[in-house]
């Protein structure tokens, strides 16, 4: 059985962060829909919203790597450096990136008259993540790799 070759392996662990990645931009989706009252699919394969993604991967990753190796081991170190580094990304840089195009769009627009096309298109302004959003992430991540690893202990050991 699959399932059965893949507990406290490496592809437990890329299992967790991979289908954390998908269930957090799922769960993205499905808040637009309560909150805005419509569907937009484009949501699942953007950047930017709630919970990030982002962190729900790399603190499932991380979590996932500590329950297999050990969390006083160097691979959980390694993973939990990356993280740190992914979510100061995601909240940081990224976001920093994304006020900086909603102001160039406003600019462009005021320019070009409201003809984006002219000037090459509107620029993504979704980049990053707010403070929370990366706290969202990173706590389903947690949570999320936990639930695995039980899971995949209980009925597949």
């Amino acid at each position: 059985m699959f399932f059965k070759e893949i507990v406290n392996t490496g592809y437990e662990v890329l299992l967790t962060a991979f289908s954390a990645v998908i269930i957090a931009q799922f769960v993205k989706c499905l808040l637009f829909l309560i909150t805005k009252r419509s569907i937009d699919l484009r949501l699942f394969t953007t950047t930017g919203g709630m919970p990030s993604s982002h962190s729900a991967g790399v603190v499932g990753l991380s979590t996932a790597v500590g329950l297999v190796s050990g969390f006083n081991s160097v691979e959980f170190a390694i993973s939990a450096g990356f993280a740190c580094i992914v979510m100061y990304d995601a909240a940081g840089v990224r976001r920093a990136a994304g006020k900086q195009a909603a102001c160039l769009n406003k600019i462009i627009m005021d320019v070009y008259k409201q003809d984006l096309v002219e000037a090459g298109g509107k620029l993504k302004e979704l980049l990053g993540h707010t403070p929370m959003q990366v706290f969202a992430g990173a706590a389903f991540g947690i949570l999320y790799a936990y639930i695995v690893h039980y899971f995949l202990i209980k009925y597949f050991a």
